[in-house]
């Protein structure tokens, strides 16, 4: 089979992002730099052949995805449940500083990523990367010998690069999941190899768009 090209997006920013607050699967919208963002990430991706544009159904990343599509023509955004945010649970809702402080113990779990636990209510990393993971094998078995995009969140994008280099789920992350940044993969049933990570060039503050006079 031949080798499935994929570019992977976290959504655009959000008002939470800002406040260091727990989305999960609570469905934020983006605010205005992350609508500025997904603009110029549909400018930078337009030229691109994309044969189709798959993004988590939360409004974050599909508002995100739209621009993408918008800009490429001829793909519609599908809406797939399985690129969701990991689900936290009681942490949804919560600033970092919230669970530091009002839950200490389960902060200390989540901080240093044990791989079975989870929040009430919530998903573990183990369940998390499962989904995620078989998420990724559906949708790029669809492809062979195409690219396609993945609109997502940060903790997808997690996954996807620890999947990619073959990093641990404990091992601390020294690698940027920014808003808006494109990310490739290259995809076959065998293995997820790192093409390129975290390129921001097309948010560049100086980078005029289409709003800009």
């Amino acid at each position: 089979m031949d080798a499935t090209r994929i570019i992977a997006i976290r959504h655009g920013e959000t008002a939470w992002n800002v406040d260091t607050r727990i989305q999960g699967q609570l469905d934020i919208p983006l605010n205005e730099t992350g609508e500025w963002q997904a603009r110029q990430l549909g400018r930078a991706l337009s030229a691109e052949p994309i044969a189709a544009v798959y993004a988590s159904d939360l409004q974050r990343a599909h508002r995100t995805a739209e621009h993408v599509a918008e800009a490429v023509g001829g793909v519609d955004v599908q809406p797939i449940t399985g690129l969701r945010e990991r689900l936290f649970g009681t942490f949804e809702g919560l600033t970092f500083h919230d669970i530091e402080s009002t839950l200490p113990e389960q902060a200390h779990l989540w901080r240093t990523r044990v791989p079975d636990f989870a929040p009430e209510g919530g998903e573990s990393l183990l369940q998390f990367r499962e989904r995620v993971l078989d998420t990724l094998h559906q949708l790029a078995a669809r492809h062979p010998g195409e690219q396609i995009v993945l609109v997502a969140h940060g903790g997808v994008m997690d996954v996807l690069y620890r999947a990619a280099t073959g990093q641990e789920l404990q091992a601390p992350r020294t690698w940027k999941t920014g808003n808006a940044v494109i990310n490739r993969l290259l995809w076959t049933p065998e293995s997820v190899t790192l093409i390129g990570w975290a390129d921001d060039s097309h948010l560049d503050p100086g980078t005029l768009d289409d709003t800009t006079t």
